[in-house]
């Protein structure tokens, strides 16, 4: 299967809150701030943007839940926004990333109007500020 990059949401981490929990899971909430560069889509991560981790008991297994709405202007040249759920594991085999994801969108740009309903994938990777997330569809 071939992916085409499709943007890259670039995560500045503000705050986090944790649920340290010695009988069961935990929980670790993450808000964010950021931007958004790539080929079909360039804009900025609105105020609000969260990622809500559970952590498994003893260690177990890490489950991600990112929901945020970007702005900006589409390839076309015209504004829109673009709400992202981005749902995954942290998964501590991979090689060339920290976690990956399967996001669901929907925007108002009618030009990607083709995020709506498309298969994507999501990478994280760490960067000095926080966190790449590259976001790629199926050809």
């Amino acid at each position: 299967m071939k992916l085409e990059e499709l943007f890259t949401v670039h995560v500045n981490i503000e705050k986090s809150f944790e649920l340290q929990n010695s009988e069961d899971n935990s929980v670790v909430m993450i808000t964010f701030t950021g931007s958004v560069t790539g080929k079909y889509f360039e804009g900025i991560v609105l105020g609000g943007g969260v990622d809500t981790q559970i952590i498994g008991k003893n260690g177990g297994p890490r489950t991600l839940s990112a929901r945020y709405m970007i702005q900006g202007k589409d390839y076309t040249g015209h504004t829109c926004k673009i709400y992202i759920e981005n749902n995954g594991n942290i998964d501590k085999t991979l090689q060339t990333a920290l976690f990956r994801t399967s996001p669901k969108m929907i925007t108002d740009s009618k030009a990607l109007s083709f995020l709506n309903s498309e298969t994507l994938v999501g990478e994280g990777h760490s960067t000095e500020s926080g966190v790449d997330i590259k976001i790629y569809r199926a050809l």
